[in-house]
């Protein structure tokens, strides 16, 4: 064969090779996936303030993150999130498949965003942005290896993600950390580690979501070390049905120590108002409100370290200012049933309950640890009269727990959505 030959026959499968690589057949579904990682790069880095981004329907993969920064008003939306389909699965560099950092009023409308290494969709200090029908999903299952957040804003204001679904992250589906006035409405949560989560949040509303197969459904959390502290959240007219999903978070994250079979769950958070929700077979804990006095005894008793490998309460100890007790929880008008006899024995807290409450697992518990120098404890009032309760006295070692809720009810004629009193108040 002549060097000519030698030659186009190289730049023949030169080109084979590179149409090869811009539209891939998915075995699994015979679908043709397509390359636009460039050029949707470099959309992100162009748009100007106001433009509007379109994506046509279609499977696309991507090799690296797309990333957009210092950006206003922009508008990324594609056919709907059964239409327009982002795959990250073969990502080579970078952590997230999209992120957003340092923007204000950005628009995420009608896409799936699945398979990141990391988190599928990351957005930071930005003040304005809303998810709308944007599905974000790891597809070979859940795993521990998948990444941990499904949608991520943190360090963000006026925050709406509605009308989505998440599923597979190995700590939250849903996410808000470090963030003022939330909305996480309409969305379709399931086999997460944690369904949704508000961490050190101030001013969300969650509501109107369906949760179900994760391993812990709703979580309030507040947590030490971090830049601010979170209260006043409201999490009404959700269900919250059959969180059963066994714990598939890495060893050493804080959601790790969430039981199987947990509904809802604060800890150490304040100024909680829990109605109207439907809490059903959730085996383990339909409601619990826990302080982080307990995540410390229990992370020392089986001597845990973080993901950055120091013990789980060494922010604790550094933050000084940090309140480890839940205060002014109100929980009223919920309907909570249980069809499972027996809650799941994957946890301690399972094998506790099935000890201790042998086919009757209560509908809310309390840890028992409170703050000694607050009048009662904590403030926690209770509104569901035919609900069953328990504190567990795991400070008195489970000794003389607590199942009669009376010193614990509201007053009478003074409770609505917004205003309550709290008992000796």
């Amino acid at each position: 064969m002549s060097r000519k030959s030698w030659y186009n026959l190289g730049l023949y499968l030169a080109i084979i090779s590179i149409l090869l690589s811009c539209q891939q057949e998915d075995e699994r579904h015979g679908i043709a996936w397509k390359n636009i990682e460039k050029g949707l790069q470099t959309a992100f880095i162009s748009a100007k303030n106001g433009d509007t981004i379109r994506l046509d329907a279609g499977h696309f993969w991507f090799t690296r993150s797309l990333m957009m920064d210092g950006k206003s008003d922009i508008v990324i939306i594609g056919e709907g999130m059964e239409e327009t389909i982002l795959s990250f699965k073969g990502q080579q560099e970078g952590a997230e498949g999209i992120k957003i950092a340092n923007c204000k009023n950005i628009q995420l409308i009608g896409l799936t965003v699945e398979d990141a290494k990391g988190d599928n969709i990351k957005v930071t200090d930005t003040d304005g942005i809303l998810f709308s029908k944007v599905k974000v999903y790891w597809t070979n299952g859940a795993k521990e290896s998948n990444g941990a957040y499904g949608f991520y804003p943190v360090l963000c204001k006026r925050v709406v993600i509605e009308d989505c679904v998440a599923a597979r992250a190995s700590d939250a589906g849903v996410y808000v950390g470090q963030s003022d006035s939330v909305v996480i409405r309409r969305n379709v949560v399931y086999e997460n580690v944690a369904g949704i989560e508000s961490e050190n949040s101030n001013f969300v509303e969650i509501y109107d979501n369906h949760t179900y197969n994760n391993t812990g459904g709703i979580l309030v959390f507040d947590l030490p070390g971090l830049t601010q502290y979170g209260h006043h959240t409201r999490v009404y007219n959700n269900k919250v049905i059959s969180n059963n999903h066994t714990n598939f978070a890495p060893k050493g994250n804080i959601v790790g120590m969430v039981p199987p079979g947990t509904g809802i769950m604060l800890l150490a958070t304040r100024n909680i108002e829990i109605f109207g929700n439907e809490i059903k077979d959730n085996r383990t804990c339909p409601t619990a409100i826990i302080s982080y006095d307990l995540v410390t005894e229990m992370s020392q008793d089986k001597k845990e370290n973080d993901s950055s490998g120091q013990p789980v309460n060494h922010l604790y100890k550094l933050d000084s200012l940090y309140d480890p007790y839940p205060n002014h929880v109100f929980i009223h008008g919920n309907t909570f049933s249980n069809t499972h006899w027996f809650p799941t024995l994957e946890s301690d807290f399972g094998k506790l309950f099935l000890t201790k409450f042998f086919m009757d697992t209560p509908d809310i518990v309390i840890d028992g640890f409170s703050n000694t120098k607050l009048k009662g404890g904590f403030d926690f009032c209770i509104d569901q009269s035919e609900a069953s309760f328990a504190n567990l006295n795991i400070p008195e070692n489970l000794k003389n727990i607590l199942t009669d809720p009376s010193q614990y009810l509201c007053k009478e004629g003074i409770v609505t959505e917004t205003t309550f009193k709290f008992p000796g108040q």
